[in-house]
């Protein structure tokens, strides 16, 4: 008998976790080596277990989904990862393509289908779709080449710029000068390429999900 095909399930969902273990457990050839809760724990445990393939939750406290899978694929490559989301956006799917995923799927995927991904990632297939790929290569001429252009401290500013916030709202919330914030957010505007303040907000929500996920 070949060995099984070991899966990490990441979700903070104790309940999605027990549904895709169950769905799992139904497969002879495969079996859960472990469950995560979240990126930083999903990062342990891969290090631990070395498990064949990462089933990855989008959205998650710690690391986030594309940091743990360029983290993995640059110290495990022989591991696969699937994304399992609801978050069918954009800027998502670029991130993980990016990262080295070997597949996007749906949470609602079938759990037949679901079982058939697992098994060709451990075989060493790519499962992203020519459209996916499109829409990934399409977000990073677009949007992605402006937004990875931005510092940490101007991403930070965005985030506050979403928020509604004024430069000096900005600049108490940094604890930097009012100048200083507004040299930021003049920055920010002429590498998204963009006029007003206003303009930006609305990008960023169209663009950057996790800008405004939370709010």
């Amino acid at each position: 008998m070949p060995p099984k095909i070991t899966v990490l399930i990441v979700d903070d969902h104790p309940i999605a976790r027990a549904g895709i273990r169950a769905v799992i457990e139904q497969a002879d050839d495969m079996q859960v080596a472990g469950e995560a809760q979240d990126g930083d724990e999903a990062m342990r445990l891969v290090e631990q277990l070395r498990p064949n393939v990462l089933l990855l939750d989008l959205k998650m406290p710690g690391a986030r989904a594309w940091e743990v899978e360029k983290w993995a694929r640059e110290n495990f490559p022989e591991m696969a990862a699937l994304v399992l989301t609801g978050h069918d956006r954009d800027f998502y799917l670029a991130r993980m393509v990016e990262a080295g995923a070997a597949g996007y799927l749906d949470k609602n995927e079938r759990p037949e289908r679901l079982l058939a991904n697992i098994r060709a990632a451990a075989r060493g297939e790519a499962l992203l779709t020519p459209e996916q790929l499109q829409r990934a290569f399409q977000w990073q001429q677009t949007v992605g080449r402006k937004w990875d252009s931005l510092t940490e401290r101007e991403r930070q500013v965005a985030r506050l710029l979403v928020e509604g916030k004024s430069d000096s709202a900005i600049a108490e919330a940094l604890k930097i000068q009012q100048r200083t914030a507004s040299s930021h957010v003049s920055s920010l505007l002429k590498k998204l390429e963009l006029d007003s303040r206003q303009e930006a907000m609305a990008w960023l929500v169209k663009h950057i999900p996790e800008m405004s996920d939370d709010l």
